[in-house]
């Protein structure tokens, strides 16, 4: 069975740091990518970060340029996203995802793993 499994949200004030980890198992996992995504109460999901683990292309949304660092540990099977300057308007679940890309840098998604909350206080 294909499972993702984040974690490492938690409560940071303004300007703190936070590092986001997806642990998987049962794929290849140099065959995928691995998307972070996240959605903010009233708001649409968002896609903040991907690697493209065959060739380690990266991807980040404007927001997160600068700030956000994604990475991934082969021997572990894990890919972290370090969130640095963290922002209220970084406040959401995080999600990690993982497919097979076709013709694009990251994506389609066929696996979601459960959500992290990241809460950012002022």
């Amino acid at each position: 069975d294909v499972q993702l499994q984040a974690s490492g949200g938690g409560l940071v004030q303004t300007g703190g740091s936070l590092k986001l980890s997806c642990a998987t198992s049962g794929f290849t996992f140099a065959d995928y990518a691995i998307g972070w995504f996240r959605q903010a109460p009233g708001k649409e999901r968002e896609g903040v970060s991907c690697i493209n683990l065959n060739d380690g292309r990266t991807f980040y949304v404007d927001s997160a340029k600068g700030r956000f660092t994604i990475s991934s540990d082969a021997a572990n099977n894990t890919v972290y996203l370090q969130m640095n300057s963290l922002q209220a308007e970084d406040t959401a679940i995080y999600y990690c995802a993982a497919g097979i890309p076709n013709k694009s840098l990251c994506g389609p998604y066929e696996y979601w793993g459960q959500g992290t909350l990241v809460t950012v206080s002022s």
